[in-house]
Protein backbone atom coordinates (compact mmCIF):
# COMPACT_ATOMS: atom_id res chain seq x y z
CA UNK A 1 0.00 0.00 0.00
CA UNK A 2 1.63 3.29 -1.05
CA UNK A 3 1.89 6.11 1.34
CA UNK A 4 -1.02 8.74 1.08
CA UNK A 5 0.83 11.93 -0.79
CA UNK A 6 2.06 14.68 1.71
CA UNK A 7 -0.41 17.93 1.16
CA UNK A 8 1.65 20.86 -0.69
CA UNK A 9 2.17 23.55 1.98
CA UNK A 10 -0.16 26.60 1.51
CA UNK A 11 1.25 29.37 -0.65
CA UNK A 12 2.99 32.10 1.09
CA UNK A 13 0.70 34.92 -0.30
CA UNK A 14 -2.12 33.02 1.05
CA UNK A 15 -1.06 32.83 4.66
CA UNK A 16 -0.35 36.81 4.39
CA UNK A 17 -3.54 37.13 3.29
CA UNK A 18 -5.27 35.57 6.13
CA UNK A 19 -3.06 36.82 8.73
CA UNK A 20 -3.74 40.66 7.57
CA UNK A 21 -7.49 39.63 7.33
CA UNK A 22 -7.36 38.96 10.68
CA UNK A 23 -5.37 41.69 12.07
CA UNK A 24 -8.06 44.24 10.25
CA UNK A 25 -11.08 42.08 11.78
CA UNK A 26 -9.56 42.57 14.89
CA UNK A 27 -8.76 46.49 14.61
CA UNK A 28 -12.08 46.73 13.49
CA UNK A 29 -14.02 44.63 16.41
CA UNK A 30 -11.33 46.39 19.03
CA UNK A 31 -12.25 49.84 17.96
CA UNK A 32 -15.20 49.53 18.01
CA UNK A 33 -15.66 48.13 21.35
CA UNK A 34 -13.67 50.98 22.42
CA UNK A 35 -15.81 53.46 20.68
CA UNK A 36 -18.95 51.73 21.99
CA UNK A 37 -17.74 51.89 25.75
CA UNK A 38 -17.98 55.65 25.60
CA UNK A 39 -21.15 55.34 25.09
CA UNK A 40 -21.75 54.74 29.03
CA UNK A 41 -18.67 55.55 30.54
CA UNK A 42 -16.58 58.82 30.72
CA UNK A 43 -13.47 58.22 29.55
CA UNK A 44 -10.17 58.62 32.54
CA UNK A 45 -8.01 60.25 29.73
CA UNK A 46 -7.48 60.95 26.43
CA UNK A 47 -4.77 60.39 23.39
CA UNK A 48 -4.62 64.54 23.67
CA UNK A 49 -3.29 64.10 27.16
CA UNK A 50 -0.78 61.56 26.94
CA UNK A 51 0.40 63.34 24.43
CA UNK A 52 0.88 66.91 26.12
CA UNK A 53 2.33 64.53 28.68
CA UNK A 54 5.01 63.06 26.59
CA UNK A 55 6.06 66.62 25.19
CA UNK A 56 6.64 68.03 28.54
CA UNK A 57 8.45 65.16 30.04
CA UNK A 58 10.63 64.87 26.83
CA UNK A 59 11.17 68.81 27.13
CA UNK A 60 12.07 68.24 31.11
CA UNK A 61 9.06 70.25 31.18
CA UNK A 62 6.57 69.90 34.82
CA UNK A 63 3.12 69.07 33.81
CA UNK A 64 -0.30 69.98 35.47
CA UNK A 65 -3.70 68.72 34.77
CA UNK A 66 -6.42 70.59 35.58
CA UNK A 67 -9.66 68.58 35.20
CA UNK A 68 -13.08 67.98 37.07
CA UNK A 69 -16.27 65.84 36.39
CA UNK A 70 -19.25 67.22 34.22
CA UNK A 71 -21.99 66.38 36.28
CA UNK A 72 -24.62 67.45 33.56
CA UNK A 73 -24.19 69.31 29.93
CA UNK A 74 -23.67 73.07 30.49
CA UNK A 75 -26.16 74.21 27.64
CA UNK A 76 -25.29 77.72 26.88
CA UNK A 77 -21.45 76.40 26.41
CA UNK A 78 -22.71 73.37 24.35
CA UNK A 79 -24.65 76.17 22.28
CA UNK A 80 -21.22 78.35 22.48
CA UNK A 81 -19.15 75.77 20.96
CA UNK A 82 -21.72 74.29 18.40
CA UNK A 83 -21.96 78.06 17.04
CA UNK A 84 -18.50 78.26 17.24
CA UNK A 85 -16.89 75.20 15.49
CA UNK A 86 -19.82 73.10 14.01
CA UNK A 87 -23.06 74.58 13.55
CA UNK A 88 -24.64 71.66 11.04
CA UNK A 89 -23.12 69.33 13.86
CA UNK A 90 -27.32 67.83 14.56
CA UNK A 91 -27.31 67.46 10.48
CA UNK A 92 -24.25 65.51 9.04
CA UNK A 93 -23.12 62.26 9.75
CA UNK A 94 -19.57 63.55 11.02
CA UNK A 95 -18.29 65.05 8.08
CA UNK A 96 -19.06 68.60 7.12
CA UNK A 97 -19.15 68.16 3.02
CA UNK A 98 -20.21 72.18 2.59
CA UNK A 99 -17.62 73.41 5.04
CA UNK A 100 -15.23 71.02 3.27
CA UNK A 101 -15.87 72.57 -0.07
CA UNK A 102 -15.89 76.00 1.38
CA UNK A 103 -12.38 75.42 2.54
CA UNK A 104 -10.78 74.02 -0.78
CA UNK A 105 -12.55 76.54 -2.53
CA UNK A 106 -10.84 79.21 -0.36
CA UNK A 107 -7.45 78.33 -0.74
CA UNK A 108 -8.16 77.42 -4.40
CA UNK A 109 -8.90 81.21 -4.44
CA UNK A 110 -5.21 82.22 -2.55
CA UNK A 111 -6.48 82.18 1.13
CA UNK A 112 -4.88 79.86 3.60
CA UNK A 113 -6.04 76.64 3.87
CA UNK A 114 -8.98 77.02 7.22
CA UNK A 115 -10.00 73.92 9.26
CA UNK A 116 -13.42 72.18 8.44
CA UNK A 117 -13.31 69.29 11.11
CA UNK A 118 -16.67 68.74 12.86
CA UNK A 119 -17.19 68.29 16.57
CA UNK A 120 -17.03 64.24 15.74
CA UNK A 121 -13.94 64.56 14.12
CA UNK A 122 -12.58 66.34 17.11
CA UNK A 123 -13.51 63.80 19.30
CA UNK A 124 -12.35 60.97 17.09
CA UNK A 125 -8.78 62.55 17.20
CA UNK A 126 -8.71 64.50 20.72
CA UNK A 127 -10.28 61.06 22.25
CA UNK A 128 -8.63 58.39 20.51
CA UNK A 129 -5.63 59.32 18.43
CA UNK A 130 -2.96 61.73 18.24
CA UNK A 131 -2.15 65.00 16.49
CA UNK A 132 -0.16 65.46 13.69
CA UNK A 133 -1.62 65.53 9.48
CA UNK A 134 0.15 61.70 8.24
CA UNK A 135 -1.83 60.41 5.98
CA UNK A 136 -2.50 57.34 8.62
CA UNK A 137 -3.81 59.79 11.01
CA UNK A 138 -5.72 60.78 9.09
CA UNK A 139 -7.38 58.11 7.76
CA UNK A 140 -7.34 56.60 11.17
CA UNK A 141 -9.68 60.22 11.99
CA UNK A 142 -11.83 59.19 9.11
CA UNK A 143 -12.06 55.04 10.72
CA UNK A 144 -12.84 56.78 14.19
CA UNK A 145 -15.12 59.42 12.93
CA UNK A 146 -17.14 56.58 11.20
CA UNK A 147 -17.70 54.71 14.27
CA UNK A 148 -18.65 58.12 16.37
CA UNK A 149 -21.36 58.65 14.58
CA UNK A 150 -22.60 54.93 13.99
CA UNK A 151 -21.88 54.24 17.34
CA UNK A 152 -22.85 56.96 20.09
CA UNK A 153 -25.80 59.57 19.88
CA UNK A 154 -25.55 63.18 19.33
CA UNK A 155 -25.84 64.17 22.86
CA UNK A 156 -23.43 61.90 23.43
CA UNK A 157 -20.87 63.47 21.38
CA UNK A 158 -21.18 67.01 22.44
CA UNK A 159 -20.98 65.87 26.14
CA UNK A 160 -17.76 63.46 25.38
CA UNK A 161 -16.35 67.16 23.23
CA UNK A 162 -16.90 68.81 26.15
CA UNK A 163 -15.32 66.12 28.88
CA UNK A 164 -11.80 66.19 26.53
CA UNK A 165 -11.39 69.46 25.01
CA UNK A 166 -8.35 71.34 25.57
CA UNK A 167 -8.96 75.11 26.99
CA UNK A 168 -5.64 75.83 28.11
CA UNK A 169 -1.77 74.31 28.96
CA UNK A 170 -3.35 71.33 31.07
CA UNK A 171 -7.10 72.19 31.19
CA UNK A 172 -9.48 69.80 29.84
CA UNK A 173 -12.81 70.06 30.05
CA UNK A 174 -15.85 72.23 30.55
CA UNK A 175 -15.61 72.26 33.89
CA UNK A 176 -12.15 72.58 34.17
CA UNK A 177 -12.03 75.45 31.91
CA UNK A 178 -14.69 77.51 33.70
CA UNK A 179 -13.10 77.20 36.91
CA UNK A 180 -9.57 77.95 35.46
CA UNK A 181 -10.82 81.05 33.39
CA UNK A 182 -13.71 82.60 35.53
CA UNK A 183 -13.93 80.60 38.97
CA UNK A 184 -17.23 78.75 38.81
CA UNK A 185 -19.20 75.89 37.37
CA UNK A 186 -19.41 75.09 33.22
CA UNK A 187 -23.26 75.67 33.90
CA UNK A 188 -23.43 78.53 35.59
CA UNK A 189 -21.51 80.22 32.64
CA UNK A 190 -23.37 83.46 30.88
CA UNK A 191 -23.09 83.36 27.11
CA UNK A 192 -20.60 86.02 26.57
CA UNK A 193 -18.31 83.83 29.09
CA UNK A 194 -19.55 80.81 27.28
CA UNK A 195 -18.52 82.47 23.57
CA UNK A 196 -15.08 83.64 24.80
CA UNK A 197 -14.57 79.81 26.02
CA UNK A 198 -15.44 78.95 22.79
CA UNK A 199 -13.30 81.39 20.59
CA UNK A 200 -10.42 79.44 22.37
CA UNK A 201 -10.80 76.02 20.77
CA UNK A 202 -8.72 76.72 17.55
CA UNK A 203 -5.67 77.30 19.26
CA UNK A 204 -6.60 76.89 23.27
CA UNK A 205 -2.39 77.11 23.81
CA UNK A 206 -1.75 80.01 21.91
CA UNK A 207 -5.28 82.46 22.67
CA UNK A 208 -5.57 84.12 26.18
CA UNK A 209 -8.77 85.28 27.62
CA UNK A 210 -6.61 87.72 29.29
CA UNK A 211 -5.11 89.25 26.72
CA UNK A 212 -7.77 88.37 23.85
CA UNK A 213 -6.73 91.16 21.37
CA UNK A 214 -8.79 92.28 18.42
CA UNK A 215 -9.58 89.35 16.61
CA UNK A 216 -10.81 87.00 19.59
CA UNK A 217 -13.11 90.07 21.03
CA UNK A 218 -14.80 90.38 17.33
CA UNK A 219 -14.89 86.77 16.96
CA UNK A 220 -16.71 86.53 20.42
CA UNK A 221 -19.19 88.73 19.32
CA UNK A 222 -19.80 87.14 16.19
CA UNK A 223 -20.14 83.60 18.24
CA UNK A 224 -22.85 85.35 20.16
CA UNK A 225 -25.12 86.45 17.19
CA UNK A 226 -24.83 83.06 15.75
CA UNK A 227 -26.48 81.46 19.07
CA UNK A 228 -29.33 83.93 18.89
CA UNK A 229 -29.88 83.41 15.19
CA UNK A 230 -29.48 79.25 15.96
CA UNK A 231 -32.39 80.18 18.27
CA UNK A 232 -30.38 80.53 22.19
CA UNK A 233 -30.46 77.24 24.62
CA UNK A 234 -34.28 76.49 23.63
CA UNK A 235 -33.33 75.18 20.50
CA UNK A 236 -30.22 73.23 21.59
CA UNK A 237 -32.78 71.89 24.03
CA UNK A 238 -35.30 70.67 21.07
CA UNK A 239 -32.16 69.30 18.94
CA UNK A 240 -30.97 66.91 21.89
CA UNK A 241 -34.42 65.78 21.97
CA UNK A 242 -34.91 64.42 19.05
Amino acid sequence: MSPSPVPAPRPWWRRALRAFAWLVASFVLLSAGWVLAYRWWDPPLSGLMLERRAEAWAAGQPYREMRCALPALPETLALAVIASEDQRFFEHHGFDWTELQRAVDSARAGGSLRGASTISQQVAKNLFLWSGRSWLRKGLEAWFTVLVEALLPKPRILALYLQVAEWGPGVYGACAAARHHYGRAAGALSAEQAARLAVLLPAPRRYRLDRPGAYLEQRQRWVQQQMRQLGGVAWLRARLRD
